[in-house]
């Protein structure tokens, strides 16, 4: 087998079905940052308890679902690379999102995650492309996956976001729920597409614009 160039990427739960793998046909995706996009920010999400997705998340991805567009959620996570939950603290709170999401019919092809920091413990103590603003999460989900990335958007709400999918080539646009509650204030807010209030609106104001299709 061939190497590929992103299998440094960490990665949870991939889906593996075939229809996402044609390369013949790749489709758009839609890459979710996770805190303060799918679920209540929370600083340094550790416990299971603390886990809430924010309201019309649910909605918003079952209808990405029925459109055929696969989604995926690419996420920082230095709570590893500080100490406040190990990986496998991480992978079992991924499994207990993706178990709310499916309990509303809706799911997420795959969660790449970067577990660095510069300031972080041990091992994790580095900086790597993988994390944000780098692109490689992004583009390791465009090696698993047949994905366009030019007719794909990243949605954030920070942007460290909004950079990361501007160099791996997609759309990218910040809402203002966790983090966008400030930064979509600041100038450089005026790098994404647009600013939309939540997740919901995002992906309504996409399909309005023509940006993704029914």
């Amino acid at each position: 087998m061939s190497h590929r160039k992103y299998d440094f990427v960490l990665r949870h739960f991939i889906d593996p079905a075939p229809r996402w793998r044609d390369q013949r046909n790749p489709v758009p995706a839609v890459f979710l940052d996770r805190d303060g996009v799918v679920n209540e920010e929370v600083h340094y999400l550790s416990k299971i308890d603390d886990l809430a997705l924010i309201p019309g998340t649910v909605s918003a991805i079952k209808q990405l679902n029925d459109a055929g567009i696969p989604v995926v959620i690419v996420t920082n996570q230095s709570a590893v690379a500080r100490g406040y939950l190990s990986e496998e603290g991480l992978r079992d709170l991924h499994e207990a999102m993706i178990a709310m999401l499916a309990r509303a019919g809706a799911s997420v092809q795959g969660i790449y995650y970067s577990p660095y920091h510069p300031d972080g413990i041990e091992e994790y103590r580095r900086d790597s492309e993988c994390r944000k603003p780098g692109p490689a999460m992004i583009l390791a989900a465009a090696e698993d996956f047949a994905i366009s990335l030019p007719d794909s958007v990243l949605i954030g709400d920070r942007i460290n976001d909004i950079r990361a999918g501007r160099a791996a080539g997609t759309h990218a646009v910040i809402v203002r729920t966790g983090h966008g509650a400030k930064e979509t204030t600041w100038p450089e807010a005026a790098e994404a597409d647009f600013i939309a209030d939540d997740l919901q609106a995002a992906v309504s104001e996409l399909f309005a614009r023509g940006v993704l299709a029914r």
